[in-house]
């Protein structure tokens, strides 16, 4: 079996994205150029860096394996409320974001609320978004492990496994940082740019190839997908058990139903997209918020067919291995796949792509990261007054830092799921944020929607209780007994264990119900407006 093709291909891949990135950031001397990139960008180049940004490497293996695990389209009901929630956010909060011209999104909090409310919101991104970046980074080394197998003819031990994803993860990383430092967002979006029409042909090749291996194509594929379940794109939930909250509680344990695409999905996607610094900043490139507005509902509406084509390979997937049957098929199939059975060229192309959902999700995080750090801690505290040239080389030292964060973090990651090996990608990649970012919402609609409710101590408060909630409801207290070999609290037979995808939601509702109970003060309405006259 030839690599070096394939080798050749990654390699052009790599050089190719790491010149784009260092030749169209270069230069970049204030916080507003690193950040934003002057406000230029145009909005297409906007719309591929968002799905770019969303379709990680997590997506990229972690959808086709639910597709292979599910025979069916079910998960891609989510879009539904990605579209819907895209329309929300597109109307309801990037004006006000260019209205005050911020830069990191929380600054938003600080004008509205206040400086505590604003410091709150930061830290959950911090945190939040370094969890979540780092779980996703882990899936980027999946390949590099079945590739040592491959070629070893042996499957790792424990500690080899974890030493492959640790310097799998260092070097996909410090490849990424050495153009988003240098750079900044331009060199982030058009990267992007490049990374998307990378992941699009590989999809694309690799439904082709699929085809061309099953016997009869498409038709001989349909043939073997016969179960009731099989191919379905909606799912109303659980049959309607006996009595009212029966019924509710299996809709609220259900992951994938029609429900949670125009509930749970919609909040998900609010939240991401609203009030993530990783998202929001790079709308906030466009030259208006017109332009910001089309790239972001456009994005939507790209997004499901491309949700839809990830699902596909991997229902070609089960069928392929029902015709092709492998003892060793790990639970990644779709890496395993790429490895094994795409021809050489192909395969090259196919793993170019997978590299370019993680670098391009992690190249966002990065900049993010580093931006709002910058913007609302080194700025605020550790360097008031400082001027453009140091400020930006703050930006860039946030930089590196975050990038052995996240290191850390999928190294940690890796770790987990070689000691607990039946957790499933998705769920603890989408799982993370669901506990925190349902209370960043609740407070960025509440400054939204109303002009006097919220208060400073109220706001931190309610996203203590938003947490803690979600937290209970999802079962995360169990969840770390059973991870550290602890006996675990017994759960109520009446409460549901709420499916990741309905997270956000009960964290945004609970806390909107009670920061809206506390009124904002008078001098702080007063400034707020001020501020946006003056912007």
């Amino acid at each position: 079996m030839s690599w070096s093709i394939d080798l050749l291909v990654i390699l052009i891949y790599f050089v190719v994205v790491i010149g784009i990135g260092l030749a169209k950031g270069r230069g970049e001397s204030t916080m507003e150029g690193f950040a934003m990139g002057g406000r230029q960008m145009p909005w297409w180049a906007v719309l591929a860096s968002i799905l770019a940004a969303e379709i990680s490497a997590a997506t990229f293996l972690g959808a086709p394996d639910e597709g292979y695990a599910l025979k069916n389209f079910t998960y891609a009901q989510l879009a539904i409320g990605t579209v819907l929630a895209r329309v929300i956010v597109a109307y309801l909060f990037i004006k006000p974001f260019y209205d005050y011209r911020v830069v990191s999104i929380y600054e938003f909090l600080r004008i509205r609320f206040g400086v505590q409310t604003k410091n709150a919101a930061s830290i959950v991104f911090l945190v939040g978004r370094s969890l979540a970046s780092g779980a996703r980074l882990y899936v980027a080394a999946i390949l590099l492990v079945f590739g040592y197998q491959m070629w070893s003819g042996v499957k790792p031990s424990s500690e080899e496994e974890l030493a492959i994803y640790v310097g799998a993860l260092t070097a996909i990383t410090l490849l990424t940082a050495v153009y988003t430092t240098t750079g900044g967002i331009k060199a982030v979006v058009w990267t992007d740019v490049i990374q998307a029409c990378v992941m699009f042909g590989a999809l694309a090749f690799a439904i082709w190839t699929l085809l061309d291996q099953i016997p009869g194509g498409w038709d001989g594929a349909m043939s073997r997908l016969t179960g009731e379940q099989d191919l379905r794109f909606l799912d109303a939930g659980p049959a309607a058990a006996a009595g009212f909250w029966q019924s509710v509680k299996g809709i609220l344990e259900a992951k994938y139903t029609i429900w949670v695409a125009f509930l749970g999905s919609t909040f998900v996607t609010m939240a991401t997209h609203g009030t993530d610094q990783d998202m929001v900043q790079r709308m906030l490139t466009a030259k208006d918020h017109h332009r910001s507005r089309l790239a972001l509902i456009a994005s939507g509406l790209a997004d499901v067919p491309v949700v839809l084509a990830f699902l596909l390979v991997g229902i070609l997937l089960w069928v392929f291995y029902q015709v092709n049957p492998d003892p060793d098929l790990p639970k990644s199939v779709f890496a395993w796949y790429i490895l094994h059975e795409l021809p050489t060229g192909i395969r090259g192309l196919v793993i170019a792509g997978f590299f370019a959902t993680a670098m391009g999700s992690l190249s966002t995080a990065l900049n993010a990261l580093a931006t709002s750090f910058t913007k609302d801690w080194y700025v605020a505290y550790i360097r008031p007054g400082a001027g453009d040239r140091d400020v930006v080389r703050a930006a860039r030292w946030s930089t590196v830092v975050f990038s052995g964060v996240l290191i850390l973090i999928g190294s940690m990651t890796a770790w987990a799921t070689i000691k607990l090996p039946d957790l499933r990608i998705i769920p603890i990649v989408l799982g993370i944020f669901g506990y925190t970012y349902g209370s960043l919402l609740g407070i960025f609609l509440l400054g939204m929607v109303t002009r006097a409710r919220g208060s400073e101590r109220g706001n931190v408060i309610a996203m203590i209780c938003g947490f803690l909630f979600v937290s209970w409801l999802s079962g995360l207290h169990n969840d770390c007994m059973r991870f550290l070999g602890l006996e675990q609290i017994p759960q109520p037979s009446w409460l549901p264990v709420i499916g990741f995808p309905w997270r956000v939601m009960f964290g945004t509702l609970l806390t909107f119900a009670i920061a809206v109970l506390f009124r904002t003060p008078d001098s702080q309405i007063q400034a707020a407006a001020q501020q946006r006259a003056q912007s």
